[in-house]
């Protein structure tokens, strides 16, 4: 296997190559960041200070771990100002518009699961009906101020948030095979959880241990307060729309899930773990490799075996000892998926007390029509570029495949 920094674009080794000395320049301290997003803005008021160890933790992990090349440390920089600077500004959208926080978030659907298990296949169908809402990546990127209903002029905020993944996309070429992304997309709400800085997407982007270590010993309970929150910020002025939404981290806070969103339902993907384990590493590497010269496919594929083994496992312990009640959740199996998906879909509407209406129905077979497997192009890897054993997975998951038939 070519390591994934060997394959980058010649503009992306050249400039990390040569700016090796400039790393040091480019300055990840937390009290910094924190005076620099208010000079951005022009505001000081971060809300909730129950953030700021979080955020600390983030930050000196992501500094002191992730072995940065400089797009990487460049990078962290500007999105961390970035979740900053937005959590100044929604947080003074609500003290100027108090009723923000007074809309309700009612019966929302979360679509969870392992990585790789057709969340975001089944998230985009059930974002097609017009009674639904899935929050797209560009109104994650920059909330504030709440966006404005579909119709009016174009958000420039789409625009810029296009430019960036552009970016990206040209940083890492191959990514395009293994998730779809777009400024236009509906996208993970774990985006929304990094607002509070108690968010898995971090440990996707780069390698924290620290700060993963601590993250998975939270209750998570604050995290989905201000997930809330965001929500009642985007949908400010819309007219009642259900929310959809999707993470595979919300295996791990499901109990914190359901505290925030008493009527939430939750839909819960499986599909065959060894199809699982390789795919998940390999979308870890090509991330990590973003941002880090350093990155060992080996040690990533142990790592996200590891972890999301125990958040898979923790999830199924929660609802066989009733803490997450048999009625907020049902399953869907990714081959089902494949096979049949509107019929998958009637299935959920079904459980969850909805109707499936023609029109809906009719744009998610548009969607499907558009959006076919391998739209752009076949994710191609092995288990044992990531030295993944096969046996030792198949017994480490054995329980969870007997369950679910996989």
């Amino acid at each position: 296997m070519i390591p994934a920094h060997r394959s980058r674009p010649t503009f992306v080794k050249m400039l990390n190559t040569g700016g090796r000395g400039m790393r040091g320049f480019v300055r990840l301290e937390p009290s910094e960041l924190l005076a620099a997003a208010c000079r951005r803005t022009g505001l000081d008021d971060f809300g909730d200070a129950s953030f700021r160890d979080p955020f600390e933790r983030a930050v000196r992990s992501i500094d002191g771990e992730a072995h940065l090349n400089l797009i990487g440390r460049i990078a962290a920089r500007q999105d961390t100002l970035r979740l900053l600077a937005n959590r100044l500004r929604m947080i003074d959208d609500a003290q100027r518009h108090p009723e923000i926080l007074a809309g309700p978030v009612r019966r929302p659907i979360f679509v969870t699961g392992l990585p790789r298990t057709g969340t975001t296949l089944l998230h985009g169908l059930l974002a097609q009906d017009p009674a639904h809402r899935a929050p797209l990546t560009w109104e994650m990127m920059y909330p504030s101020p709440p966006p404005r209903m579909r119709g009016s002029r174009p958000d420039r905020r789409a625009e810029l948030s296009a430019r960036q993944i552009r970016w990206f996309h040209r940083m890492a070429p191959g990514f395009r095979k293994i998730h779809p992304t777009g400024a236009d997309l509906p996208e993970e709400c774990l985006v929304i959880a990094s607002h509070a800085f108690v968010s898995f997407q971090f440990q996707t982007m780069y390698d924290v241990p620290s700060y993963e270590s601590w993250l998975e010993r939270q209750d998570l309970h604050d995290s989905y307060l201000w997930h809330r929150r965001f929500l009642q910020h985007l949908q400010w002025k819309w007219p009642p729309r259900r929310w959809v939404l999707k993470a595979p981290a919300h295996l791990f806070g499901l109990e914190a899930l359901l505290a925030a969103y008493p009527d939430a339902g939750i839909v819960l993907t499986h599909r065959a773990p060894l199809e699982v384990v390789g795919s998940l590493a390999s979308l870890t590497v090509a991330l990590r490799s973003t941002f880090s010269d350093d990155v060992d496919p080996v040690a990533v594929g142990e790592e996200m075996t590891e972890r999301w083994s125990r958040g898979l496992f923790g999830a199924l312990a929660l609802r066989d000892a009733g803490r997450v009640s048999s009625d907020k959740v049902t399953d869907v199996r990714y081959p089902d998926l494949l096979r049949d998906p509107i019929g998958v879909v009637r299935s959920i509407y079904g459980r969850f007390d909805t109707e499936l209406t023609p029109e809906a129905e009719a744009r998610m077979r548009d969607f499907l029509a558009r959006n076919p497997k391998n739209k752009s192009g076949q994710h191609r890897y092995t288990l044992e570029e990531f030295g993944l054993d096969r046996e030792r997975e198949t017994a480490r998951f054995a329980e969870y495949a007997r369950r679910y038939d996989l």
